[in-house]
């Protein structure tokens, strides 16, 4: 069968074949990203085909200069992790007849990260959150003898198994939304990790860890883009980690943050009237006697009232309110 690749080309020294096509600058908030040029392929390949034996075939028989990174081609390593079609995926999982639309299948370097040539971006910002997490056990005292194992609860082991799942393949990372806009943000997979060792009974540093995971940058300036859920080729579903963290977090007395800030005012109003307050929700979320902070949200209110989307002033609640605050009142918890 015959497929047709559109390959996104890129090199530091701006040389590429003559039928290389420029490409468009990359949308918000990928536009920081060099333009790649695009150079079309045809392959011949068997039905079940996927893209890697595509890029491969084009690599050994057509265009030896391509760059592209690949080792097990079995969906365990994690190398192969590029866009496809505008999404991460692995390219050794992702079957060119689902991946063909409109006649091809364009294949490139995720633009969130630093791209180095052609396939092959630098996952140095991957490695440096996945350490910043620590991702290692601190192990509690008393240590067993050295000829006996540190016995767990098999239930508190069963919790963690999908975090282990995880490859590192970078895709989670490659799509987040709140990593392409801040480079700060620890990312998907790192705080998944993270959780895999918080959530460890026996680790000792515990507490110590969501302190670090509450700071500017950790679990709370995730956005729920779920990119990280739709794209994880192993089930890891970070966002779901990150749900737990900010629990434990908030558990722990890691409050004075603007992301308990955040959930405890959208808990209140949805609580008291059935529905959102979002003239008071950044207010309160930066902090009502946080001054620096509210004059810093001022030009995002301007906006809003430049465009005709400021909240109403009057904040009705909605009829049957009293039925949301017995829901409230019957799942408990901070937040009710």
């Amino acid at each position: 069968m015959q497929f047709t690749i559109e390959v996104g080309r890129y090199n530091p020294d701006g040389n590429y074949a003559a039928d290389a096509v420029p490409g468009e600058p990359y949308p918000p908030p990928w536009n920081r990203s060099p333009v790649r040029r695009y150079q079309t392929y045809t392959v011949e390949l068997p039905d079940h085909a996927v893209v890697l034996d595509a890029l491969i075939q084009i690599r050994e028989y057509q265009d030896p200069s391509l760059a592209v990174r690949c080792a097990c081609r079995s969906a365990i390593c994690g190398s192969c992790a590029m866009w496809i079609n505008g999404h991460a995926h692995l390219a050794c999982k992702s079957k060119l007849q689902e991946f063909t639309k409109n006649g091809k299948t364009r294949v490139e370097s995720a633009p969130s990260m630093p791209v180095i040539r052609d396939l092959v971006c630098d996952m140095s910002p991957f490695w440096d959150k996945h350490l910043a997490v620590k991702p290692w056990l601190q192990a509690k005292e008393p240590m067993p003898p050295p000829d006996q194992e540190y016995r767990v609860p098999n239930a508190s082991m069963e919790e963690l198994i999908q975090e282990v799942s995880c490859i590192s393949c970078g895709a989670c990372l490659m799509d987040c939304e709140s990593f392409a806009v801040n480079a700060d943000f620890l990312g998907p997979q790192a705080l998944a990790q993270a959780y895999r060792y918080a959530g460890d009974p026996r680790d000792a540093k515990t507490k110590e860890r969501l302190g670090d995971y509450s700071k500017p940058g950790g679990v709370w300036d995730c956005t729920h883009c779920y990119e990280c859920v739709t794209q994880c080729p192993k089930g890891v579903a970070p966002l779901e980690q990150i749900l737990k963290l900010r629990r434990m977090a908030v558990d722990a007395g890691y409050t004075n943050n603007a992301g308990t800030r955040h959930a405890d005012a959208f808990a209140t109003s949805v609580k008291h009237s059935g529905r959102l307050n979002e003239l008071t929700l950044m207010p309160k979320s930066t902090g009502l006697f946080n001054i620096v902070g509210q004059l810093k949200t001022l030009p995002s209110a301007i906006n809003m009232m430049r465009a005709g989307k400021l909240p109403p002033l009057i904040h009705k609640a909605i009829p049957g309110v009293n039925r949301i605050k017995a829901i409230f009142e019957r799942v408990g918890g901070r937040f009710k």
